[in-house]
């Protein structure tokens, strides 16, 4: 894990939220200079050419400086750890990765919509006999590009990982062998204050975040995939890309949350 970088305190929040207004407005005018070509690429079944490119720029205008390591290979189901909303961006935009969401997500009209331009696939936790269907949804996806999942069904505090739930993993277990599964790490040099964790209103991180005048720098680290008995089914997965995970970050893996 990146050890924490010695920084001067943020200025005073009341001046900083021009920063704030500043940078949703430019997120707004990139997302009126994109949407037209997006929506003739999507008519022609093309949805995955602008939307990286474009959360991307979010994250780079959201001050995140990202640095990688490793290579995401073609086509994987990339699995990691989940610091912050910022993983979205930072991930979409280094390895074009659409992602794996609970259906909760779906019940928001708006945020739903902007979810599917990436073609977010929403997956059914509780109900086992919608499995197959879901297993042929993720396959399908994966045949075009990578998708990742966060096992750790929600975001951690920066400082330890939380267990990987391998029923998060039910969706892929009998995945074709000749799809990719590989860990990734997100190292925050200031992951404790990039965190949005506990009872922390989305709407408190976001403005947190985005009146930050110094950079949020990031390192990804792509690891080696899992082969041999690493594949056996959704728990020895879960179990070894935890562990190449928190060895990358150096971390010890905390409890399950309640």
């Amino acid at each position: 894990m990146i050890a924490k970088a010695e920084t001067a305190p943020e200025p005073p929040l009341g001046w900083r939220w021009g920063l704030v207004g500043l940078r949703v407005a430019l997120w707004l005018v990139i997302f009126a200079a994109i949407v037209v070509p997006h929506l003739v690429f999507a008519a022609f079944g093309r949805r995955d050419i602008i939307p990286p490119l474009f959360l991307g720029a979010l994250a780079r205008i959201a001050g995140l400086r990202i640095r990688v390591i490793g290579k995401p290979l073609k086509g994987a189901l990339l699995l990691g750890n989940h610091v912050s909303w910022l993983d979205i961006l930072a991930l979409a935009g280094t390895s074009r990765t659409a992602f794996v969401a609970h259906d909760g997500l779906a019940g928001h009209p708006m945020l739903e919509w902007l979810c599917l331009q990436n073609d977010t696939l929403f997956i059914t936790r509780d109900q086992r006999g919608t499995v197959a269907a879901q297993v042929e949804q993720v396959v399908a996806r994966l045949g075009h590009r990578r998708l990742t999942i966060f096992p750790e069904a929600t975001t951690g505090d920066g400082r330890t990982l939380l267990p990987f739930r391998s029923s998060l993993l039910s969706a892929v277990e009998r995945l074709p062998h000749d799809i990719p599964v590989q860990p990734f790490a997100l190292d925050f040099e200031e992951a404790a204050d990039i965190a949005w964790v506990g009872d922390e209103p989305g709407l408190a991180n976001f403005r947190r975040i985005m009146a930050r005048t110094r950079p949020i720098y990031l390192t990804i680290r792509f690891l080696d995939p899992l082969s041999g008995a690493e594949l056996t089914n959704r728990k020895t997965m879960a179990t070894a890309a935890q562990g190449r995970v928190a060895a990358a970050l150096g971390m010890e893996i905390g409890p399950a949350l309640a």
